[in-house]
């Protein structure tokens, strides 16, 4: 995961209390990742329209812990709180989840030779 400036990590949990207020610190963050989410029908992965930062942070409410991806593409950021119904499973570079929904979801690192 990368870091932050000390200015950086402020204006980023600034720009992150506007949407929950809740948010008391950034644990971790990631610049670039991609979503995707399963399609039972094709059997196959398919690409979200949600490409961004990636936040993982701490709440003084509950759930205690939550993760975001500040989407670049659009105003549709990724909000999900972490509590017992999610399930992880890493297989570098995929983070795959099965959330609260029953929804089988996959953030993917973008390295930054993807994009040159």
């Amino acid at each position: 995961m990368e870091s932050l400036s000390r200015a950086g990590q402020e204006m980023s949990l600034a720009a992150l209390k506007q949407h929950d207020p809740y948010i008391t610190s950034i644990a971790d963050l990631t610049g670039q990742v991609a979503l995707y989410t399963f399609c039972p029908k094709a059997n196959q992965w398919e690409k979200t329209d949600i490409e961004g930062t990636l936040f993982v942070y701490r709440r003084s409410a509950s759930p205690h812990h939550g993760f975001t991806i500040v989407n670049r593409l659009n105003m549709h950021n990724l909000v999900e709180p972490v509590n017992k119904d999610l399930e992880f499973q890493l297989h570098e570079p995929f983070l795959l989840y099965r959330n609260a929904s029953c929804e089988y979801v996959c953030i993917r690192l973008i390295l930054v030779s993807e994009h040159l």
